[in-house]
């Protein structure tokens, strides 16, 4: 088994940061609000809290460094709900669907100047994202949902021709692709690491290395580390993954899914020349899908979500580790960009993501608790989408009554997948079934009936539209 590694975002963001690691916590403090998580959720609900209250004590517990966890090696991409328009009308009804697309587009401009107003250096460049086809199955995908945006009047989507589609996408292998400019990329590890540095300085406490041991709550929120305890009016947990397996009543509302990603030496000319140094995010419309995106020093990072489950949620040692499936996504970087075949990789990762079974977030109470909040199930798409939990956690800690706090997404987990021992030989079963269908597309040749049928089951856990 190779060595588990430090993501190579999040090593460029410590190297950038340069600070050492903060202590943690000792002993017992008081606070109005404890956050465990060190994350964008968390660290998005603590500075959004502390703006809002100054003279709340606000506490953020962390088990390892800030960012070190799905914040900092995530791929980057800024990628709003706008595709997501389909499943959010039918889970939350047109208005409210139509809300949450235009406050996630704005998200994406929210958090472009959060970081010039508090100069961070994230890399942040709003090139728009590509949505095309990387073979001719793939098709018409985005159809669907480009009419039904067209027929509510919000559609930032611009059909693409072909030959506009390889400019953008950098690769001749894509076609009629469709691009927005509501959408970008950046260095997450260096947003996390910057996020962090705000949230001090606005008055947050912060303590590094101080794991959650146990929770307890009375008539306050009581969280236990080693080597201290924070006592607290309110709490929320910000834990990502880590929750389904630590709160068994959330146990079936994600999966564990794991998001692997390779980076290449700097090749800032061949970025140039393949139109791929603006930023822009690009995806393809396979369900496992391939993302890419240009780094401002001329890397190209590729990514693919889907290629190992956990059983029961636990988190494996392969999700901190380098990629397994780094040959397979250094084949595809060739495949689709030939001139970069003798680029060497520099590093590649892993990272664990909870898919929730409607591909939405969720907010709410803690089952059991009367003043825990947590947030989860982000579903692979948690750049800006964080910034929005950030935003209605804080709603729901400041006790008020507007649309975030009437949303459907602040109820709760609204879709469930089998109990355990059914969930994971029922899930690998499917994802086998998309690989055979993906891998007889790329061959152009017609998927099996059976495996066509079962690869059809994701789009009723919440597919992407």
């Amino acid at each position: 088994m190779p060595a588990a590694s430090v993501p190579f975002w999040f090593a460029q963001a410590l190297t950038a940061d340069n600070t050492p690691p903060l202590p943690p916590l000792q002993g017992e403090v008081s606070a109005d609000v404890c956050i465990v998580g060190g994350g964008f959720t968390g660290l998005w609900t603590a500075i959004l809290c502390q703006q809002a209250r100054p003279d709340w004590r606000v506490i953020v517990l962390e088990k390892s460094r800030c960012g070190a966890g799905a914040s900092g090696r995530n791929g980057g991409c800024m990628l709003t709900w706008s595709t997501k328009y389909l499943s959010l009308r039918q889970w939350f009804g047109d208005s409210e669907a139509r809300r949450l697309v235009a406050a996630s587009e704005q998200a994406v401009q929210d958090i472009a100047q959060f970081c010039h107003t508090h100069q961070i250096d994230a890399e942040l460049r709003l090139g728009g994202a590509v949505y095309a086809a990387s073979q001719p199955a793939q098709i018409g995908r985005l159809d669907g949902v480009l009419a039904a945006l067209d027929q509510m009047g919000a559609n930032r989507w611009q059909r693409l021709s072909n030959a506009d589609t390889q400019a953008l996408t950098g690769s001749a292998q894509m076609q009629h692709g469709a691009w927005t400019d509501a959408a970008g990329s950046l260095q997450p590890g260096k947003l996390v690491r910057g996020l962090l540095r705000v949230a001090r300085q606005l008055g947050v406490q912060v303590y590094e290395h101080s794991a959650m041991h146990r929770l307890q709550e009375g008539d306050e929120v009581m969280v236990c580390t080693a080597t201290g305890r924070v006592r607290a009016r309110q709490a929320v947990l910000a834990l990502n993954a880590d929750m389904a397996r630590q709160f068994p009543a959330l146990a079936n509302s994600v999966l564990l899914v794991s998001s692997d990603m390779v980076v290449t030496a700097p090749r800032p000319e061949l970025m140039a020349q393949l139109g791929l140094d603006r930023g822009q995010a690009v995806c393809d419309l396979r369900t496992f899908v391939h993302y890419w995106r240009s780094t401002p020093d001329g890397r190209l990072m590729l990514g693919k979500g889907g290629n190992r489950i956990a059983f029961a949620n636990r988190m494996h040692g392969y999700f901190d580790q380098p990629s397994a499936y780094q040959d397979a996504l250094g084949a595809t970087l060739a495949q689709l960009f030939p001139a970069l075949a003798d680029t060497p990789l520099d590093s590649s990762w892993t990272g664990a993501s909870d898919r929730s079974a409607t591909g939405l977030p969720f907010f709410g109470r803690l089952p059991g608790y009367r003043r825990v909040l947590y947030g989860m199930g982000y579903s692979g798409n948690g750049v800006v989408q964080c910034r929005l939990g950030g935003e209605l956690l804080c709603a729901l800690l400041l006790g008020e009554d507007n649309a975030w706090t009437r949303s459907g997404l602040a109820q709760g987990p609204l879709a469930q997948f089998p109990p355990e021992p059914w969930r994971w030989p029922g899930a690998m079963l499917v994802r086998q079934a998309i690989r055979r269908v993906e891998a007889a597309e790329d061959q152009q040749r017609r998927p099996g009936w059976l495996a066509s049928r079962l690869a059809s089951l994701a789009s009723m856990a919440g597919k992407a539209d």
